[in-house]
Order: structure tokens, then sequence, then C-alpha cells
């Protein structure tokens, strides 16, 4: 990255990324619930690069927090990674579907949380000036090589559900779901069911 990126952190607690983050480079101004940080965004004298929004929180929490910065057109571009304490899959495809860019899991080690930090910041740069869409950014992806099931899998996963959930749903085994998901990822070229579902998303596969 070149120059300073500056980064608004939304967390009741956060001491440990107000005194990490400066070490690194960025200029750092906290928030500590949802409400404070949504003034300091629509403020006329501040212009963040990053936002990183915690899910727990006091007032208003940070699903709430995420879907007004997604309505706002001040904010609404804004890259956002949210920070929680508990790996859910279903949460974070809500996330996602709500405007979330990443997610890092407490506890997290800080290498982990700098290289997300990079790795959004540079993506947002990409684009920044030729306002690319991420819809255009993998044109080149072949969801017909998804099959009618797979597609199905797919969609019941971005709603949410558990591999027992999608397996009660079409009537089959759990690990026939896993055999469904593990061809998804291969064919889509992911790792795993986020990253499905957000590009999925971006190709207009499911709304």
């Amino acid at each position: 990255m070149n120059g300073i990126a500056s980064i608004l952190v939304v967390d009741d607690n956060p001491k440990f990324l107000k005194d990490a983050l400066p070490m690194y480079g960025y200029q750092v101004d906290i928030a500590y619930d949802g409400i404070e940080a949504l003034k300091k965004l629509t403020s006329e004298n501040t212009n963040y690069d990053l936002i990183l929004l915690d899910v727990m929180m006091p007032n208003m929490d940070g699903w709430d927090t995420l879907k007004a910065i997604r309505k706002n057109k001040k904010t609404e571009t804004i890259p956002v990674i949210m920070i929680t304490a508990v790996n859910e899959d279903q949460k974070m495809v809500s996330g996602l579907k709500i405007g979330a860019d990443d997610y890092i899991v407490k506890p997290f080690i800080l290498p982990n949380l700098l290289a997300r930090i990079e790795a959004v910041l540079r993506r947002t740069n990409w684009n920044k000036d030729k306002k690319l869409s991420e819809r255009t950014i993998n044109k080149n992806v072949n969801i017909e090589a998804l099959t009618p099931k797979e597609k199905e899998v797919l969609s019941y996963v971005a709603k949410g559900a558990s591999n027992q959930d999608i397996a009660d749903k079409l009537c089959v085994r759990d690990v026939t779901v896993k055999t469904h998901l593990n061809s998804i990822f291969k064919k889509l070229k992911v790792s795993n069911r986020t990253q499905a579902v957000l590009l999925a998303m971006q190709i207009d596969l499911i709304n």
C-alpha cells in the first residue's frame, strides 16, 4: 500500500487495534458503537478507506451498522471487514448479502488481520479509478459448469442453511451434501462456503 490508509475501528473494546494498527502505518479512528460510527462516517470532515466492524456492541450491533453503512450514499462503497467472535457460516453468509467484504474471527493473530486489511485495500484501489464491478471481474466464470442439483445446494447455502438442513430439504444424506459442496468449490475455484456464495451473488446466480 502506498500512503497512509485511514481505518475506522468500530468496537466497544478497541484498545488492541488502537495500539497495534498505527505501528504498521495505518491512521486509526475509533467509534465505540454503531451509532457513534455512523456519526463519524457521515461527517463532512471524515474520509475512511476501510472499516473494521465488530459484531457484538451495545446500542447498535455490527449487523445493523453494516446495513446503515450500505444504505448511505456517502458510505456505501467503503470496504468493511467484520470482526466476529463466532465462526458461523450462516451469519457470515448473511453478512455477505448485506455487504461485508471480509471476515475475521476472534481470537485472531495480528498478521492474519493485517493480511486481510492489505488484501481488501488493494482490491479497492484496483477498482477505484476504473469503476469496475465485481461482476465484471468475474465475468469469465462458467456457472453453467454446475449441475442443477449443485445450483440448488448453493442457493440453500446462500440462505444460511447448514449441511443437515440442506440434506433434510433434499431428502439425501449429509455426506451427499458435502460431496456437492466439494464439487461446487472445485468448479468455482473457491475454498469455502462464503466465497462460493459471494461469487454466485456477483454473477447473479442468487439474489
